[in-house]
């Protein structure tokens, strides 16, 4: 017999920086935490240069990014830094940040967020990854994992808006 869970139904999955060049660092898409018990944020990197890659959690009063502000509640934090040789993930420090080590591998960093660590209290309830200036040969994406939703459904509600 089958298990009833299903990843479509009960986790919406946001593509939140498709892999580009991370020379500069950029910002991925913010999110909405409304309708989440949790959201995961699985930051890739394949690291074509020895330079590390820190990647930072910000929040916003919406997905337009207004009064941005890091994330200052710690947060669980996974690493896999090097995916090739195991699938193992190693429980980091908990922090508000991550950054890599030099080793030219494919990494696997997840932060493990619950809404309710933000500052709900005065507005602040969407969230997304940044990650720092590195060099062009890295290359960096990112994908959140919100859930279990609160309300389950067949099409779940976006989290692309307010």
């Amino acid at each position: 017999m089958s298990h009833p869970f299903s990843l479509p139904q009960n986790f919406k999955m946001v593509i939140g920086a498709a892999p580009a060049a991370d020379a500069a660092g950029r910002t991925a898409t913010y999110i909405s935490c409304k309708n989440a018990h949790k959201v995961f944020i699985i930051c890739q990197l394949t690291q074509g240069n020895a330079a590390t890659v820190t990647f930072t959690l910000f929040q916003a009063k919406n997905v337009a990014a207004n009064s941005e502000k890091a994330l200052t509640n710690n947060v669980a934090i996974y690493a896999d830094l090097d995916s090739a040789a195991s699938d193992a993930m190693v429980r980091a420090t908990d922090g508000v940040a991550y950054t890599t080590d030099a080793g030219l591998k494919n990494k696997i960093v997840i932060f493990e967020i619950d809404p309710a660590s933000m500052d709900v209290n005065n507005g602040f309830d969407c969230l997304t990854v940044k990650s720092g200036a590195s060099n062009a040969a890295n290359i960096t994406s990112i994908l959140y994992a919100i859930g279990p939703l609160r309300y389950p459904a067949l099409s779940p509600i976006t989290a692309l808006t307010d």
